[in-house]
């Protein structure tokens, strides 16, 4: 395998019709790579899914991997504005959680192709997939941080406590969102949510 292209992405469009065109082409390169695969899909598979000439890809992109880093983001970016609406007015952390874990595994069931983009990520460019779970840690280990502070949650690593519940969701949602497709999402959310909430520790009789 090549090594990823380190050259910085091409300029966004400045048009309404370029922005258009742009979105046009990561739509169908999510299809075809969440569908086919990053190996098997290719620039002429991508352009005729867009509906598009061929040159008309390298007008905003170099390579099919500037296309995957760029599917990658885009995951990152939608997936934290659809968890920050759902949590906009949680009472405290908890509840956040709850709110957060079933609003990702929404998104997954939503999603399939862009979850399976992002995992092919890891193969084609380690560092774009890390930058997607580090960007998350980020503000996730903060508002954990904050929560502890405020007594909504027992102090702890913060950061620790994110990358494990991140990895937490991500399993969750791969099993029961992304393969079990006739799931009901409420009883697998609730049963993640009550580990997260209660651990495993067992419960002693009054």
């Amino acid at each position: 395998m090549s090594e990823p292209d380190s050259s910085p992405a091409l300029p966004a469009p400045k048009t309404k019709r370029g922005q258009l065109t742009r979105e046009r082409i990561l739509d169908a390169a999510e299809k075809e790579i969440g569908g086919r695969g990053f190996a098997e899909a290719s620039i002429s598979t991508i352009t005729a899914e867009a509906k598009v000439a061929q040159g008309t890809f390298y007008v905003y992109f170099r390579t099919k991997e500037d296309v995957m880093r760029e599917l990658v983001l885009r995951m990152g970016r939608r997936l934290r504005r659809h968890l920050t609406l759902s949590i906009v007015d949680a009472p405290d952390r908890l509840e956040a959680e709850r709110r957060g874990l079933r609003a990702f595994l929404e998104f997954v069931r939503a999603n399939p192709n862009l979850y399976r983009v992002v995992a092919e990520a890891q193969f084609v460019d380690p560092e774009v997939y890390r930058r997607y779970y580090e960007d998350f840690v980020k503000s996730y280990s903060s508002a954990l941080r904050s929560a502890a502070r405020r007594g909504e949650i027992s102090k702890g690593d913060a950061e620790v406590r994110a990358w494990a519940l991140m990895g937490l969701s991500d399993m969750v949602g791969m099993r029961y969102a992304l393969w079990g497709s006739k799931t009901k999402l409420d009883q697998v959310s609730d049963a993640a949510f009550e580990l997260i909430a209660k651990g495993l520790e067992p419960r002693r009789r009054a």
